[in-house]
């Protein structure tokens, strides 16, 4: 069934389109339906991650600017169901007043939005759990926020390192992402670990495999 809903989820991705950026969360879509939301320090590949899984090359926007997503910016997927890519939080070139502002937007989203059916949170595999990521971790354990970690750029890593990466967050999230956490090795560019992530995220959003019927959301 698994891997059902992945495929049935790589489906559902691949007409994601772009419909709106917003500054703020009082302007995002009406909040009912579902969404999954990702979310990053810069650099660490969230744009990549996003194109590969909706098998769109510039759905995101991808950059060598770190910090260059700063909105919310929304992918509808059909008429009840969204994919939102969170601003890139850890970059230096922006002003304190805007770093200032999405540490309370941030927080208010996790909180509030009951449409958020589950956080993806892009950690390097190289680099993982800094002290941002942490704190996004302890809001989305503190708001009952399902949570899902792509340790990125797996293929930078050697399978030893790798593995060693991935048990170090298991442990981590296992004491302080709550029981809704967990975690995964993944490449952008290996195209690894891909149906996995379409699984957790077909998941949240209650996507049903072609042959159980059409696929529906909540």
């Amino acid at each position: 069934m698994t891997t059902d809903v992945a495929k049935a989820t790589r489906s559902l991705l691949q007409g994601a389109r772009f419909a709106l950026s917003v500054p703020e969360l009082r302007r995002m879509p009406p909040d009912r339906g579902r969404e999954v939301a990702f979310a990053g320090r810069s650099n660490t590949g969230k744009s990549s991650a996003i194109n590969e899984l909706c098998g769109q090359r510039a759905l995101a926007r991808t950059s060598r600017t770190p910090g260059r997503t700063q909105h919310l910016v929304v992918f509808e997927l059909d008429a009840g169901r969204r994919l939102v890519d969170l601003p890139g939080f850890g970059y230096a070139k922006v002003s304190k007043s805007l770093r200032a502002h999405w540490e309370r937007e941030l927080p208010a989203y996790l909180e509030r939005r009951r449409a958020l059916a589950g956080l993806v949170l892009m950690m390097d595999i190289r680099h993982p759990l800094r002290e941002q990521e942490c704190t996004l971790i302890a809001w989305a354990a503190a708001a009952g926020v399902p949570l899902h970690v792509l340790l990125s750029k797996a293929d930078k890593l050697g399978r030893g390192a790798q593995a060693d990466a991935l048990r170090k967050v298991s442990r981590y999230l296992a004491e302080h992402g709550g029981a809704q956490a967990d975690v995964q090795l993944f490449s952008a560019l290996k195209h690894q670990g891909t149906e996995t992530a379409w699984a957790v995220i077909g998941g949240w959003l209650d996507v049903v495999p072609a042959d159980s019927g059409d696929v529906q959301g909540a």
